[in-house]
């Protein structure tokens, strides 16, 4: 069982390796009041003001009064009020053709949208993975897409996998948390038009997130090409570039150059 020490350094160690701009975030989903640890900031009760998810996912990731816990009366955006099950009648996400023309595809994404049930959960908890007093249920990063490459390697260096997504260009605070909770998977999501819109996420930021039993799989990974050569490519903290003609190869590589006739 990881430990709560063991998180914080984990987050600390993939925040070095792949040189963030912003922290690992642990999010963990609550199921009553007593969930919520000491110290966590209630929106409304604690400043008379209510966000957005991807709001309260800012100012954890970015390290700005870094534990959020956001409860039904501290949102101001329904996608997740409705999509976390915390309250009822759900959101109405059909009927818009300014978003999808032909009213039966629309229907057929409505209900493939992912949704907790109703009165699971009361609410939602983030904060940065390095500065954590809860156990997570899942981990997220906001990272370049490189940074996702390095992320992906590990992945399939550890687990000799291919990490599959759907991407929606809107509720990213749903897509990046509900199928990786309800799947037990690697997740991609682009940040929504609102998020850029409310918290200035970058236009070259995307979320990877994952459930918290494959952290540690996914920091070996990391450290496996971190501790790797300085030359090798697929080390993030050290790729540099090289434009060489005819730069040197692996001998697996000057072998079938020599079948095909390359060489």
């Amino acid at each position: 069982m990881t430990t709560l020490e063991e998180y914080k350094n984990y987050g600390e160690e993939i925040e070095k390796m792949l040189v963030l701009k912003s922290s690992p975030m642990a999010v963990k989903m609550l199921e009553k009041e007593e969930d919520i640890p000491e110290g966590a900031i209630r929106p409304q009760r604690d400043w008379g003001h209510r966000y957005a998810q991807c709001q309260a996912f800012a100012m954890s990731r970015r390290g700005r009064k870094a534990t959020i816990a956001m409860l039904k009366k501290d949102n101001w955006c329904p996608a997740p009020v409705s999509a976390y099950g915390l309250a009822e009648p759900r959101e109405k996400i059909t009927g818009f053709p300014y978003m999808v023309e032909n009213e039966a595809a629309d229907k057929a994404l409505a209900a493939k949208s992912p949704e907790f049930e109703y009165g699971k959960y009361i609410g939602i908890i983030s904060a940065p993975l390095k500065l954590t007093s809860y156990e997570p249920d899942l981990v997220m990063i906001y990272s370049n897409t490189a940074q996702l490459r390095s992320l992906l390697l590990a992945v399939k260096y550890k687990e000799g996998i291919l990490v599959s997504s759907q991407f929606d260009p809107l509720r990213s605070c749903v897509y990046a948390v509900i199928p990786v909770i309800q799947d037990g998977q690697f997740r991609i999501t682009l940040p929504d038009t609102g998020e850029q819109y409310r918290t200035m996420s970058g236009e070259d930021e995307i979320i990877f997130s994952f459930p918290k039993d494959k952290l540690e799989e996914v920091v070996l990974g990391l450290r496996h090409f971190e501790e790797m050569s300085r030359d090798n490519v697929h080390r993030y903290s050290h790729l540099d570039v090289d434009y060489r003609p005819d730069f040197p190869q692996p001998p697996h590589y000057t072998e079938i150059f020599k079948t095909w006739g390359i060489l």
